[in-house]
């Protein structure tokens, strides 16, 4: 909505401190989500490259956008997190913050000189959040994990695709971003709770679980019937008809999901006498006749075209909308309407536009207060944050204990 529109807003997580020493994907999500709600993100990355995905394309320049597309709003302090001295400054900037979130392997913490035991006796209030592979217990604790391996562990992927014998990946690493998800709520969560009893606590999930619970109905259906779910393609495994239709030009997604609808869609087909038939006279009978129905509706949506149907199906309160490809999706009206896509300025001057969080507060989406830092973009500002000499700063780069980006305008060193 306009900002005239807009309720005065402050944001829910302002103030909150956050040391992110995660990397990849699920980590650097939740702490960009929870930058877009008001919390200072200090994400702290070895002085030997960074976090791992600066160096994933795809690259615009030497940018990596993957890096770009989960970092809006963070600083970036560069360390050498194996030096006597990196470690204590690891731990000063811990017990400067509220929540430490990471997404090494269970135990790794710890190898850092950041004992989650010996954090929580130093300052009972800090939250530590972790994302592991496949979870702190279990025959795997210490196993790496990626999306895709916890996709097809998960049971995700046996249910995507067009049959059983090809089964796919989601086309977003959808695990990681879900972990991503439940890492900023259980983070949320705490950080409620600590306002409630003072006390801090250790907040966590894997890769693997998360994809369990993705499975939401499909898992529940061999839990409670022992029936294993196949891939349907696009075919709804519950609801019919929900899916992909053809219609006289290219095929639309509709989606019926109760009997007033069902009814309006036959009557908008100029098909009424569809309701009356026997076959179709229920939801479970509809999806046992599922084939059958699509041949039916498709033969009576061949009369016009996508854009012909998708107004007059919207206009009934049937859910209808086009399959876009990213050109498409973001030139579509109500996307623009949304407000999705703001451009910042990278530290060199470089433009990047980049989707907004998709959470507004008070009825305004939180815009992005800084683009996605260089490695060591704000390394001398943090350490100034924690009170540090000028002489002392120096100290530290010189010895090489920390890697601080020179200041940049329009490519140009200054």
């Amino acid at each position: 909505m306009g900002e005239e529109s807009a309720l005065p807003q402050a944001l829910p997580l302002a103030g909150i401190r956050i040391l992110d020493l995660s990397r990849a994907l699920a980590g650097p999500y939740a702490t960009a989500l929870l930058s877009d709600l008001g919390a200072t993100i200090v994400k702290a990355e070895s002085i030997k490259g960074g976090d791992s995905s600066r160096s994933w394309p795809p690259f615009e320049d030497e940018h990596s956008l993957y890096f770009d597309s989960a970092n809006r709003g963070k600083e970036s302090i560069a360390i050498d997190f194996y030096t006597p001295a990196g470690r204590d400054l690891l731990w000063e900037l811990a017990m400067s913050a509220d929540v430490v979130v990471e997404n090494f392997r269970p135990g790794v913490l710890a190898t850092t000189g950041l004992d989650p035991e010996k954090l929580r006796a130093a300052k009972p209030s800090i939250i530590i959040a972790s994302v592991s592979g496949f979870g702190a217990v279990g025959p795997l604790a210490q196993a790496p994990g990626l999306d895709q391996v916890a996709q097809g562990m998960s049971g995700l992927m046996s249910v995507t695709g067009p049959d059983a014998g090809n089964m796919y990946r989601v086309g977003v690493p959808i695990v990681d971003l879900v972990s991503g998800i439940n890492t900023a709520l259980a983070i949320a969560a705490a950080l409620v709770g600590r306002a409630r009893t003072g006390v801090g606590m250790e907040v966590s999930t894997s890769l693997l679980e998360t994809g369990l619970g993705l499975g939401a109905f499909q898992a529940q259906k061999y839990l409670s019937t022992g029936e294993v779910p196949v891939p349907l393609g696009n075919t709804h495994p519950a609801l019919t008809p929900y899916g992909v239709f053809a219609t006289a030009d290219i095929p639309v997604i509709i989606a019926v999901g109760n009997e007033k609808q069902w009814q309006q869609l036959c009557t908008l087909l100029g098909a009424p006498e569809l309701v009356e038939r026997p076959e179709y006279a229920t939801g479970k009978l509809r999806h046992a006749k599922e084939a059958a129905l699509k041949v039916e509706l498709e033969n009576l949506l061949a009369h016009r075209t996508a854009n012909e149907w998708l107004p007059v199906l919207r206009a009934a309160a049937i859910p209808a909308g086009p399959i876009y490809n990213y050109e498409q999706a973001f030139a579509d009206d109500q996307v623009k309407a949304l407000d999705m896509v703001e451009t910042v300025h990278r530290a060199d001057g470089t433009e990047l536009p980049l989707v907004r969080g998709p959470i507004s507060v008070n009825r305004a989406a939180p815009r992005i207060r800084k683009a996605p830092p260089s490695l060591g973009e704000d390394t001398l500002a943090v350490l100034a944050d924690l009170s540090l000499t000028q002489e002392q700063i120096a100290g530290l780069v010189e010895a090489g204990i920390v890697l601080a980006a020179p200041p940049v305008q329009a490519g140009l060193v200054l």
